[in-house]
């Protein structure tokens, strides 16, 4: 087919050119003299897009869900008791792991559409005088269902109790996209992963810890060696690493980072925000509904949009891609069939939302639903021009 495949899932995203060139290089000696000249720096950025500034990050060659088992390995022991929540398939995958890793699991399970349950993790942690729970889990950004929770309001309940337990988090969906900061937050281990925000391949774990999680790992008592902290650490700290890195994804990461922090954290932070609001203005144009069950849970990184009773929203998906050459989300788990997804995250703008929104338009249409053609892409358009900067700046 003519022209360029389009791929709006929240997940691999799109690589900048910059990054991609970044990445186009021979392979190097990972133990070469000069190779530290490129990972102390590429620490050092890594640590500030997660504004952590006590702690280290480490880069394993994995996906999010190594970075996942490093976390739980390297700072509880089995038996642990611990607080997760579940209301998406990746909050699902994480409790999951933390039950076949011995942990003693207290679940919380909340309609999926919702996000943490702050007020019950409250009660819990209040109850909990004993301090028997040894860690908290939050999702940050459940993909799945296009869900985003409060983690400082979790932060908050643990101080408001009075309570030691660390503070888990996964941000594979959200560091790079939207607000998180893990030295005001003190989020002791913030999982992500090469292929969202930071706008590259999959293939890296990204795990950023706190110090308190660093004193934990001393004693904890998981056996570890893939994962391990302390060998991490033996290697990172002279600028090289256990095992063969991949070199490649950190020169790509090298970049994205800058880029990153060029456009600043909080720019990026905005600009997320506002595609999210272009996708939202078209889902309610199309006469649709989000699954996020109320404005305080969508999700600026991805929109799980409910299709009509009747309809498969497989069908949707499938012919996007098939007609149109378009990659969207499809539902997983208790949603498939249900939902489609858009991803509006990373290396993103206005025109490539509106090409995703467009799209979809058309398989929706072409699928038998209902929408008078434009609609959606009209309401964005109306969105990104009443909030574009050049419009915002004139009116002050």
């Amino acid at each position: 087919m003519a022209g360029y495949t389009h791929l709006y899932i929240p997940g691999p995203t799109n690589i900048p050119e910059r990054v991609r060139m970044a990445m186009n290089v021979s392979m190097q000696d990972m133990r070469a003299p000069d190779f530290p000249d490129l990972t102390k720096p590429l620490f050092a950025k890594v640590a500030k897009v997660f504004r952590n500034s006590t702690g280290r990050v480490f880069l394993y060659p994995s996906s999010g869900t190594g970075a996942w088992e490093a976390a739980i390995q390297n700072t509880l022991s089995p038996g642990d008791r611990v607080l997760m929540s579940r209301f998406g398939q990746f909050s699902h995958l994480w409790v999951d792991m933390a039950q076949r890793l011995g942990l003693e699991v207290d679940v919380v399970d909340c309609e999926w559409g919702e996000g943490v349950p702050v007020e019950t993790y409250a009660e819990r942690l209040r109850a909990d005088r004993g301090h028997r729970i040894k860690a908290v889990f939050a999702t940050h950004n459940e993909t799945a269902t296009g869900v985003s929770s409060d983690v400082a309001a979790v932060r908050r309940a643990l101080d408001e109790a009075g309570h030691p337990a660390l503070l888990m988090v996964d941000g594979v969906s959200a560091v790079g996209s939207i607000p998180f900061d893990q030295d005001a937050w003190r989020v002791d281990c913030c999982v992500s992963g090469s292929q969202k925000g930071f706008m590259l391949p999959a293939g890296l774990g990204i795990l950023s810890v706190s110090a308190k999680a660093l004193e934990a790992s001393r004693t904890a008592g998981y056996p570890r060696t893939y994962f391990a902290f302390a060998d991490q650490i033996a290697g990172n700290d002279n600028g090289y690493f256990p095992y063969t890195p991949a070199t490649q994804l950190l020169r790509g990461l090298d970049v994205s980072c800058d880029m990153l922090l060029e456009e600043g954290l909080e720019a990026v932070w905005g600009r997320h925000a506002r595609l999210a609001g272009g996708v939202r203005q078209a889902v309610q144009a199309w006469g649709l509904r989000l699954c996020a069950k109320e404005p305080r849970w969508q999700s600026d990184t991805v929109s799980a949009i409910v299709v009509p009773e009747g309809v498969d929203a497989t069908r949707v998906i499938r012919r996007a891609y098939e007609a149109y050459n378009t990659s969207l989300g499809s539902g997983l788990s208790k949603v498939a069939g249900k939902v489609f997804r858009i991803g509006h995250l990373g290396w993103l703008n206005e025109g490539m939302v509106c090409t995703a929104l467009s799209v979809a338009e058309m398989a929706m249409i072409d699928c038998g639903i209902a929408l008078r053609p434009g609609s959606g892409v009209g309401a964005a358009i109306s969105h990104f021009s009443s909030t574009s900067p050049a419009v915002v700046a004139k009116a002050a």
